[in-house]
C-alpha cells in the first residue's frame, strides 16, 4: 500500500460493532431498515466534499472514491433497496471508511485517481490504466507558440493550465475561441521557426492557410511581434483574467434564448462551465498521495472529538477564540479555523475590543463572539460545527449569553490551560481527556493557535502605539 502508516489510524468508523451487526441482520434476512443506516451515516461522517476510502476488517483498502458529500455516497453502499452487485458485494466486506476533505469536487476527482493509481484497490475497475488527466499547454518556449491538449507534464519552458477532469467543456470551449479569433494561434504540429523555416510545399498544403482561419506565421502573413502578442493575450486568458468574457457570454446566452435559439444558449452556457472549470482553484498540496496520512490523522481527531464530546455531528468546521491583552491595555480578540482537523487561514478573523476598558475577559469575549456570529448572522453564512472558547466556566458562559443574544444554537465548549479541563454548557462537571487522546490534541492545537495569533495582534498594536507615542 502506498500509505500503510494510515493503515494503522481509523479516523471515521462505522462503528465496526455496528456495521458488522448491521451485516449479520442482513445475513439472517432482517427487514431493510434504511433509516438505520442514514442514522450512522451522519453520526460518522460530514457532509463535506472528499474522498473515502473503504478498508475490510485487515484494513486493505477494498475501495476508493469521491464524493460531494460524504456522508449521502457512503449511505448508498448499504442501501439495501439498491440492487447493484458492486454494492452487495462490497457492503458486507467493510469494516471501516476513512475520508480526505477537499475543497472542490475538481480537488476530489484528482485525488480520487491518484490513489487508486497508487493502490489499485480490488473494487475500482476504472482509473488503473496509468493515464492521467490531461492538461492544456501554451508553448511559450517556441517561436510561434502553439495551444493544445496534453496528458504529460514537463519542464519544457511552456505553460501549463489544468489538469481538467472534465475536458469536454473545455474542448468545446477551445474551439469556441477559436472560431471567434480570440487567440488564432496556429493549430499544426510543425516545427519551424526564421532560423528555419517550413517547407513550402506544406505551407501550400494547408488547409487553414488556404482558408485564413490561421495567422500564417509560417508565411510571413504576421510579424513575429504580433504573433507573440496574441500567445501573450491567451496566456493571460487562461490565467483567470476573463471576468470581462464570462459576462460576454451571459449576455449572449439571454440575448439568444430570448430569441428561441436554443443550441446557441446551450452552447453558451457550456462555455461558461469551461470558464468556471478553468478558474477553479487546487490546492496542489492536498492532492499529494503522500500527504493522505496526515490528512487521516486529522480526520480521525475530528471523529475523537464528536466521541468526546458527545456532538450531533463531526466538528469538521470548528473555530477558537483567545483574548489578549497586556494590564487590559490595547485588549484583542483572535479566532482561529480549523476545517477538517488543520488551520484554515482565510477564515481567520482579528478583532479590536471596543466596549470594554480595563480588565474583564469575560465581557471581552462576550463582545468577539457577538460580534462574529451577528457578521455571520447577516450574511446568512454558514456556522460553524464546534465553537471553543479558551477558557474557563466564565468565559464559556460570556460565549453563551453572546449566542443566546443572537437566538443562535452552536455547540460550545471552553478549554481551561490548568489541567486542560473541557467544560461544557448544562454539565456540572468537566470533561478530562487522556493525554494523547487525538481529540485532546486537535483541542491543543486550536487554543495555541489561536493564542499565538492573538499575541502576535497584540504585540503589533502595542507596538504602534509605542512608536506614536
Amino acid at each position: 500500500m502506498a500509505f500503510p502508516a494510515a493503515r494503522r489510524q481509523t479516523p471515521v468508523r462505522l462503528a465496526a460493532a455496528s456495521a458488522e451487526g448491521y451485516t449479520l441482520a442482513v445475513t439472517e434476512g432482517a427487514p431493510r431498515d434504511d433509516e438505520a443506516v442514514n442514522l450512522l451515516d451522519r453520526r460518522h461522517l460530514p457532509h463535506k466534499t472528499g474522498v473515502y476510502i473503504m478498508r475490510d476488517a485487515g484494513g486493505d483498502i477494498l475501495y476508493i472514491g469521491k464524493a460531494v458529500d460524504l456522508a449521502k455516497r457512503v449511505a448508498q453502499y448499504f442501501n439495501l433497496r439498491k440492487n447493484d452487485v458492486k454494492n452487495q458485494a462490497l457492503a458486507p466486506l467493510v469494516r471501516r471508511v476513512d475520508y480526505v476533505l477537499c475543497e472542490s469536487e475538481r480537488e476530489a476527482l484528482l485525488l480520487e485517481r491518484r490513489l487508486i493509481n497508487e493502490n489499485q484497490p480490488f473494487f475500482n475497475i476504472m482509473w488503473k490504466d496509468g493515464k492521467t488527466y490531461p492538461y492544456l499547454k501554451l508553448s511559450i518556449g517556441e517561436a510561434y507558440p502553439r495551444l493544445f491538449m496534453t496528458r504529460r507534464k514537463s519542464r519544457d519552458g511552456g505553460l501549463y493550465f489544468g489538469p481538467f477532469p472534465r475536458v469536454a467543456p473545455v474542448k468545446s470551449l477551445l474551439r469556441y475561441l477559436w472560431r471567434r479569433r480570440m487567440f488564432p494561434l496556429r493549430p499544426c504540429r510543425w516545427d519551424f521557426s526564421d532560423e528555419k523555416p517550413l517547407d513550402p510545399r506544406r505551407i501550400k498544403a494547408c488547409l487553414y492557410y488556404h482558408t485564413r482561419e490561421c495567422p500564417a506565421p509560417c508565411a510571413g502573413r504576421i510579424a513575429k511581434a504580433d504573433y507573440r502578442e496574441i500567445a501573450e493575450r491567451a496566456a493571460l486568458f487562461f490565467k483567470g483574467r476573463y471576468r470581462d468574457l464570462k459576462s460576454v457570454f451571459e449576455r449572449e446566452m439571454k440575448a439568444a434564448s430570448n430569441a428561441l435559439e436554443y443550441e446557441k444558449a446551450a452552447q453558451l452556457r457550456d462555455n461558461m462551465l469551461a470558464l468556471g472549470l478553468m478558474g477553479e482553484r487546487v490546492r496542489v498540496r492536498a492532492v499529494e498521495a503522500g500527504d493522505v496520512g496526515g490528512h487521516l490523522a486529522a480526520s480521525q481527531s475530528v471523529t475523537a472529538l464528536q466521541k468526546a464530546l458527545d456532538l450531533p455531528t463531526p466538528p469538521v468546521h470548528v473555530e477558537c477564540f483567545d483574548i489578549s491583552h497586556f494590564q487590559g491595555r490595547q485588549t484583542v480578540a483572535s479566532m482561529t479555523c480549523f476545517m477538517g482537523g488543520r488551520p484554515y487561514r482565510d477564515h481567520y478573523r482579528k478583532f479590536k475590543i471596543r466596549e470594554v476598558s480595563g480588565i474583564d475577559d469575560f465581557k471581552s469575549m462576550r463582545e468577539a463572539v457577538y460580534r462574529r456570529y451577528k457578521r455571520l448572522q447577516s450574511e446568512k453564512a454558514r456556522l460553524p460545527d464546534l465553537v471553543l472558547i479558551d477558557g474557563g466556566r466564565g468565559q464559556l458562559g460570556a460565549a453563551q449569553d453572546a449566542l443566546t443574544d443572537l437566538k443562535l444554537k452552536i455547540p460550545l465548549a471552553a478549554l481551561a490551560k490548568r489541567l486542560e479541563e473541557v467544560f461544557l454548557p448544562g454539565r456540572a462537571q468537566s470533561v478530562v481527556l487522556p493525554l494523547g487522546d487525538p481529540a485532546l490534541g486537535l483541542l491543543q492545537k486550536l487554543r495555541d493557535e489561536a493564542h499565538r495569533f492573538g499575541v502576535a495582534y497584540h504585540r503589533l498594536l502595542r507596538d504602534k502605539k509605542l512608536f506614536e507615542g
